[in-house]
Formats: structure tokens, sequence, C-alpha cells
């Protein structure tokens, strides 16, 4: 992964996961890589080959709301993979995230008697977790990284039933939320793409920011359990997130969440 790159990287690794078929094109010769070539995607997006070639080669950073918007639609990409081609051309953020998690926000988990519930960062660091977050899953606890744990920590494997697909998410949680080009990111993803799980999920180069949802939970006490979960984004810190799980009541769920501690 080159941190300095990203805007181009994510252009060449879509336009692989495109078949000439799926544009409206016709395939014509022998074709010696995946998806479409540079000079298929450049006609689609209306720019010449040599500049796009600037752009994946990370030769011209700056390209116009207008260009990328051409070759967004040229790429089929959802609104979430367009935001994310966006913000990568975009200047880099300030540095104005902290790791370091309010008094405020630590009573509030700490008042949630019945629901688990952590803190994290865009680049998916625990910062801080309540009692039933912890007993959930050794995952939320603080100083562990989500990403680096789901792939990494084989009682991860254990403890959901649907990891292949929790874990593809988690990627892409990743990709949409982090700053790409942060030392730290550019750290975290290069040491993880030795894992070959999480090099198949990355270079499928899928981009979805966690939403609300349910989770299904194999918990090696109580057994399994579905819950929803919560995003709520924290006003005033940057970047920091709590995700909460709670059931739904009179549910083997909720009593299953009872017994936990």
């Amino acid at each position: 992964m080159d941190g300095d790159n990203g805007l181009g990287e994510f252009l060449k690794g879509r336009r692989g996961l495109l078949r000439p078929e799926d544009v409206g094109l016709t395939p014509h010769g022998r074709r010696r890589v995946p998806g479409l070539r540079r000079d298929e995607l450049a006609r689609l997006a209306s720019v010449s080959t040599p500049y796009l070639t600037r752009l994946e080669q990370g030769e011209d950073r700056n390209p116009s709301p207008e260009v990328l918007r051409a070759l967004a639609v040229a790429l089929r990409l959802g609104p979430d993979e367009a935001a994310h081609l966006h913000a990568l051309a975009a200047p880099p953020p300030s540095d104005t995230e902290r790791d370091g998690v309010s008094d405020t926000v630590h009573h509030l988990l700490d008042s949630w008697t019945q629901v688990p519930a952590y803190v994290r960062n865009r680049r998916m660091d625990v910062l801080a977790a309540n009692k039933h977050a912890r007993a959930l899953a050794a995952l939320y606890t603080p100083g562990q990284n989500l990403v680096r744990g789901m792939f990494e920590d084989p009682a991860a494997r254990q403890l959901f039933p649907d990891w292949e697909q929790i874990a593809a998410q988690t990627a892409a949680a990743l990709r949409a939320e982090a700053d790409l080009r942060h030392p730290r990111t550019v750290e975290l993803v290069r040491s993880l793409l030795d894992n070959g799980d999480f090099r198949r999920v990355w270079e499928a180069y899928d981009v979805k920011p966690v939403r609300d949802a349910t989770k299904r939970f194999n918990h090696p006490v109580v057994g399994r359990l579905t819950l929803r979960r919560e995003a709520l984004s924290i006003a005033g810190a940057e970047g920091q997130v709590i995700i909460a799980y709670h059931a739904d009541p009179g549910t083997s769920a909720a009593d299953a969440l009872s017994r936990l501690l």
C-alpha cells in the first residue's frame, strides 16, 4: 500500500474489478490483465489516456470535481465509493483526532448497565469500553484494533458465526472512514497485507461506513445471541464513535446479555 498514492491505487483497483461487458463495451483481442484497460476507462470518463495514467501513477493528484464525477460514473461507483474517491483527491485533513476519551463519555458508557458499548476512532482503535463490552468480546478492550483483531485473533472467527461477512465489512469500514494517508493507518494496512484473508477483502476495494445493523455472536459463556448495533458520533471529538449493542426486550438475547456479568 502506497499511502502517498491512495487515489491512484483506488482508481486502478476499481478499474481492475470491471469487465468491458459490465460497462457496455465489447472486448477485443487478448487481454493480459483482468478488468478494464486504462484506455477503456479513459474513453468512458472522457479524459485522455495519458492523463489517467498520471492520476493512477500519482503524478497528478489534483483532478477537478468534474473529472472525479466522470470517473465515478465510469467506474460504476455507488455513493459511498464516490465520496471516498473525492476524499482521496482532497487535501489531507488536519490531524485533529485525539486518542483520549472525555470523562463525560466514560461516565455515559459506565451508566449503561445492560448495554455493551465502546468508543473507537476512524482507524478502528478501541479507546474506551464499559465492562459489558469487554465481557461480550475481548476484541472490545481498550488498546485493541478492531481490524487487526478481526483478522489475526482466532477467537474472532469463533465469536462471529458470520465472520466472512463481518470481516469484509470491517475492512470496508476502515477504507471508508480512515484517512488512508495517515502514517499510522498506512502502517496498519501494510502490516495486515501479509494476511491472505485481509489482502483478499482489502483488494476488493469495497467502501462502506459503519451503520446501524444487527450482528450475531456465538459467545463462549452465554451462547448465541443477535444484537442490534448503533453507531453514534461524539460531538466535539473528531473521528470518535460510540458503538453500542442492545437486544429487543423479552428475547433470549436480552436474557443472555443480563447474564454476561
